[in-house]
């Protein structure tokens, strides 16, 4: 456990070292609203798109927690301990979105999507783990909920681009015509930019808190074993990790569950929902889509800082469980309401949601999970997000088709009802301690 005192940092330090957040979640933007549209315009069918998906639950399983378990047996003067990562990360993701739309055939693209997982999955966890590391406990609400709002700002910004770029360069292409619209080349394009130029703005901008002496011996002491054993250390240190995990975590394993899954069948059927219940086209159901995720992202940035104070206040288990029965009202409304406008409503609730799903259950695993193991825990943490949407992505396609009549609408349904359930498996978290640091 590190015994170097942490100092409390300047909102505007706070937000430098988040900065680099907006351009991974603009890359998760385009992976929820763009990805899907380009395998239906390279033939694939509604009945794929979970299957053609797996590779983030798969990569993210594998990735995340191996690097995080590295990361907490990294340090270098120059680089610091999770920097090396999350950049390596940036530079591959960005080169894949640089190359996504220009996908010759379905198979090129799922691959590509392949090497983008592994790029964003190996920024995301070691970045978690860096807000923790940083920041003193009074602080993590903070931290974790600016994360919040630059997810909400990254989405923003990638569905924002989808919107723009359709109006100048027009939407509609042939679903399964096998040639990717112009305005695709632009969003991808866009999102391969910001990729590396938002995470260089946060390595530059925060240096990192060396390791105590003791956490220094051990991280030496791994650099000296052989190279076989330097292999295997990262499994080891994730097995020793689970079986020591706190009750919590997997009480949290158990909302995670029903709120990944859920979010996994939204992300894939919003805009085939769109083209049943509007009328519309593959481009016009995307562009909806887009709005509706530009809605809800808007949202999430307006009360992500927001969700600060109510949390202290009334405590971020509650805050959290309304925020997920706020999700599934909003999911239970949505394929009732035909008018383009009017639809947008309900991303509110789904907006607070959100901002509630991307910064609460962080803060509360960074305070029962000890300092030197932070980075692996954080990855299996992400563990809980990718095995419900590995099941998802295996077992949803027969379900929509044989259980759920292969409606979209249906599907919609089926994941508010699991957000639902996840609201009351969340009443069941309570902190039972603080690590000390």
């Amino acid at each position: 456990m590190s015994t170097i005192k942490k100092v409390n940092l300047s909102f505007w330090q706070i937000f430098n070292m988040n900065v680099g957040f907006l351009g991974i979640q603009y890359s998760f933007g385009l992976q929820q609203t763009a990805i899907n549209p380009l395998f239906l315009y390279l033939g694939a069918t509604e009945e794929m798109l979970p299957i053609l998906n797996i590779a983030g639950p798969v990569t993210g399983l594998i990735v995340q927690p191996i690097i995080g378990a590295m990361s907490d047996k990294t340090w270098s003067l120059k680089w610091g301990r999770r920097k090396p990562y999350f950049l390596i990360g940036a530079i591959i993701g960005s080169l894949c979105l640089f190359i996504f739309p220009t996908s010759p055939e379905l198979w090129f693209a799922v691959g590509l999507l392949w090497v983008l997982d592994v790029g964003n999955n190996m920024a995301m966890e070691p970045y978690r783990a860096f807000v923790g590391d940083k920041l003193p406990e009074k602080q993590l609400s903070l931290g974790y909920q600016m994360q919040s709002l630059f997810v909400g700002a990254g989405i923003l910004l990638a569905m924002g681009s989808i919107v723009v770029f359709q109006k100048i360069f027009g939407a509609e292409t042939v679903n399964g015509s096998g040639v990717v619209p112009t305005w695709m080349y632009y969003s991808f394009c866009v999102g391969g930019v910001l990729s590396i130029t938002t995470v260089l703005w946060s390595v530059f901008k925060t240096p990192e808190i060396p390791p105590s002496e003791k956490e220094l011996a051990e991280i030496n002491k791994v650099k000296n074993k052989p190279l076989i054993e330097r292999a295997i250390q990262p499994f080891k240190e994730i097995s020793e990790a689970i079986k020591d995990m706190p009750s919590f975590m997997w009480k949290l394993g158990a909302v995670y569950l029903f709120q990944w899954y859920a979010l996994f069948v939204y992300w894939q059927y919003i805009t085939p929902l769109f083209m049943k219940t509007m009328d519309y086209g593959i481009s016009e159901a995307a562009s909806q889509s887009a709005q509706m995720s530009l809605t809800y992202n808007i949202v999430t940035m307006v009360v992500a800082l927001a969700l600060v104070p109510l949390t202290l206040k009334y405590g971020g288990k509650k805050i959290y469980s309304m925020s997920l029965v706020g999700t599934g009202l909003a999911l239970f409304a949505i394929p009732y309401i035909e008018d383009p406008i009017l639809v947008l409503a309900p991303m509110v609730l789904f907006g607070i949601g959100w901002a509630a799903m991307m910064g609460i259950p962080y803060t509360m695993v960074s305070k029962v999970v000890p300092q030197d193991r932070r980075g692996v825990y954080m990855g299996i943490l992400n563990m809980m997000i990718v095995i419900p949407m590995g099941i998802e992505t295996l077992t949803f396609g027969p379900i929509y088709k044989y259980l759920l009549g292969g409606s979209a609408i249906n599907a919609i349904l089926f994941s508010g009802a699991f957000f639902i359930i996840s609201a009351f498996l969340a009443m069941r978290l309570n902190i039972a301690k603080t690590v000390d640091e």
